[in-house]
């Protein structure tokens, strides 16, 4: 097995849960906070891209009214509470981040995301090119649950499951889920004083589930079954995860540079991989973009993205966000990808230069009609 701990992500996910964030306690922890955005940004001089998946607004709202600790209400009431306190807490919360962040020369982009944003085809690729373009502008990216309007069925029910999905969305080298325990152990240590931490884990099967089980404190929602659930999910997608305490020195920026601190979960399986199992499953059947010469030897030889100038000629009724298939002019298909527009846009576009797009349509995604990391050759 290859030593995966020397591996330096280029991409990180950072998750932090509420209990970081507050200290234990029913109010935001400002010195954890600051050594957050210390470790970002000394991460971002070494041109590491990081993103922030970052829960907390609850409880900053909490603080903010002035709540007595552990207020109990019934069901209904505790969720239409909860929504006010995200809607006051979340505002403060982005507020202090982008404080903090300054110190530290950073500039800082909010998102808020829910579970419909993330299995709609328009919502997801909307919600990727957001934060890619964060990233291509040198912003740290902070990301949590659109807690005040997300309901039952629209929640993704906490925010370990978030940075997962999250890491897939950007396609991130490594996720690493902070959190008050040093990581999985084959018993929980805070009931057993021989358990033993797990340092590597590179297959998430029964035993591993078995050892998930439980819940975390009554501040936070997701507990360490919630983290292998997100560890699986994002080694399926290609990127590795690793669970640890966040109240360990220099922690993000230790992990970062491949030091070996609390569980890692290994993938199998590239970006690359998994992104074509997706596509070459996901594609239109009938779909047909058929692609000048010029435009053949960009995607083939050269490794570019597919623009509007190299289209010839459009077939099949496709939506924004679906799978394509790109043929060249004698038949044979060269490529699929993710197509950021739609078949009746494509139809008054093609042919065109790139620049004329919000001319003609009276809007513009991107330049690219499919993105070279959205594509798969053929």
């Amino acid at each position: 097995m290859t030593d995966v701990q020397t591996l330096i992500p280029r991409r990180l996910v950072v998750k932090v849960g509420t209990s970081l964030l507050t200290g234990g306690s029913d109010q935001l922890y400002r010195p954890f906070m600051v050594d957050l955005a210390r470790q970002i940004g000394q991460l971002h001089r070494s041109e590491m891209e990081v993103l922030l998946v970052s829960s907390g607004a609850i409880a900053s709202g909490w603080e903010r009214l002035g709540f007595p600790p552990r207020r109990r209400r019934s069901k209904e009431a505790t969720i239409a509470l909860k929504q006010v306190l995200a809607a006051v807490g979340q505002s403060r919360l982005m507020h202090l981040y982008e404080q903090l962040f300054d110190i530290y020369g950073l500039k800082v982009a909010q998102a808020l995301l829910t579970r419909d944003d993330l299995r709609d085809r328009r919502r997801y690729l909307n919600a990727r090119n957001t934060l890619l373009q964060c990233l291509e502008q040198q912003l740290v990216p902070i990301i949590n649950e659109n807690d005040a309007i997300a309901t039952n069925e629209t929640r993704l029910g906490d925010n370990d499951n978030l940075s997962a999905l999250v890491s897939n969305l950007v396609d991130a080298d490594l996720l690493l889920i902070l959190t008050d325990i040093d990581g999985l152990y084959d018993a929980d240590p805070r009931h057993d004083p021989q358990a033993r931490l797990i340092p590597t884990v590179d297959q998430i099967d029964e035993r591993i589930w078995q050892i998930a089980g439980g819940t975390g404190s009554h501040r936070g929602t997701g507990g360490m079954q919630t983290k292998v659930q997100a560890a699986d999910l994002a080694t399926r997608s290609g990127t590795a995860v690793v669970v640890t305490s966040g109240t360990h020195q220099d922690v993000i920026v230790r992990v970062a540079q491949g030091e070996a601190l609390g569980t890692r979960f290994t993938t199998s399986v590239s970006h690359l991989e998994s992104r074509k199992r997706w596509m070459l499953a996901e594609t239109v059947r009938h779909s047909r973009v058929v692609v000048d010469s010029g435009a053949t030897r960009a995607l083939l030889e050269q490794g570019k993205s597919l623009l509007p100038a190299g289209i010839l000629n459009v077939e099949g009724d496709f939506d924004r966000g679906q799978t394509i298939r790109i043929y060249t002019t004698d038949g044979h298909e060269i490529a699929r990808g993710i197509t950021q527009y739609r078949s009746s846009d494509l139809l008054r576009i093609k042919g065109q230069h790139s620049s004329q797009i919000a001319a003609i349509l009276g809007y513009s995604y991107r330049a690219e009609i499919v993105h070279r990391d959205d594509m798969v050759l053929i």
